[in-house]
């Protein structure tokens, strides 16, 4: 675990990574994990790498939405087995703590990104890979994707980088206990009518789609997209009186971009706002 990370340069749109594939393209980041072979693992680098690019696209006003997907028709099958789980069993605890740390930063750097993040799940999404489309804002299904939560048929327990925090505010807390308690696998269909998955598409079109909709998000207002994710994440732990308030004061900040001015001067013009993210 000793090995550093790649370093994260700005722009993103020039930066080259070493442990998953990197393009930008008209404002959307498409990240793709990139080990075919073994179905995309995720290892110690991968982790600390993608850690620290969703903490570097804070920093990077180009890049307005991110869409996360995988090659060779499978999203990720989690941490793996042989890198990861292998040299877990030989650690103290120390070690561990240090390890189950460092893949929680990777949910933190999602949820804490302006970005909204889309995931385009196809084929397996299993453990460590179901944790990333969970910590996804939006995530799409390939027909035949499926999702497990692995944990317990390792021997550990289902709460893991924050899958009992925000799985059951997905699909709900019936629904996310028994996925957490069987490791079992959830079917895109299952995925979608539970609310984990926004639509099915065909395996084809899933990455394609998953673009298109990162597109029309960021064809729209950057700063007050940027305040709906802060607010989605900050109200969950507030009253309904607390949430309504911290609205109040997060629509009067985006009434005063000339985004908002744009949108009425289009109006009055019967005209398409064009939003320039200030």
């Amino acid at each position: 675990m000793s090995t550093p990370a790649n370093p994260v340069t700005l722009p993103l749109a020039q930066y080259a990574p070493r442990h998953f594939l990197l393009g930008v393209t008209d404002g959307v980041a498409t990240v793709t994990l990139n080990r075919p072979e073994r179905k995309n693992p995720l290892t110690f680098e991968s982790y600390r790498e993608l850690t620290d690019f969703f903490r570097a696209c804070a920093m990077d006003d180009d890049v307005k939405t991110i869409v996360v997907s995988g090659a060779g028709g499978n999203f990720s099958s989690g941490g793996d087995v042989f890198e990861i789980i292998g040299p877990l069993v030989k650690m103290d605890t120390k070690g561990l703590t240090a390890f189950t740390r460092m893949t929680g930063d990777l949910v933190k750097a999602m949820r804490a990104c302006p970005q909204p993040v889309i995931a385009a799940v196809e084929g397996i999404c299993a453990g460590a890979g179901a944790i990333v489309a969970m910590a996804s804002d939006l995530r799409l299904a390939a027909t035949g994707a499926k999702v497990a939560f692995l944990f317990n048929k390792v021997g550990l327990a289902g709460c893991d980088m924050g899958a009992c925090a925000i799985l059951p505010r997905i699909i709900g807390q019936s629904r996310a206990s028994e996925l957490l308690y069987t490791g079992r696998f959830m079917t895109a269909e299952e995925g979608e009518r539970w609310g984990f998955f926004s639509r099915i598409v065909a395996p084809a079109e899933v990455l394609s789609q998953a673009q298109l909709l990162a597109k029309h998000i960021t064809e729209g207002p950057t700063f007050a997209n940027t305040m709906t994710k802060r607010m989605l994440a900050m109200e969950w732990a507030m009253s309904v009186e607390e949430a309504i308030e911290a609205e109040a004061v997060a629509q009067a900040l985006c009434m005063t971009t000339a985004d908002f001015a744009r949108a009425f001067e289009a109006f009055s013009n019967k005209a398409k706002p064009v939003f320039k993210g200030n």
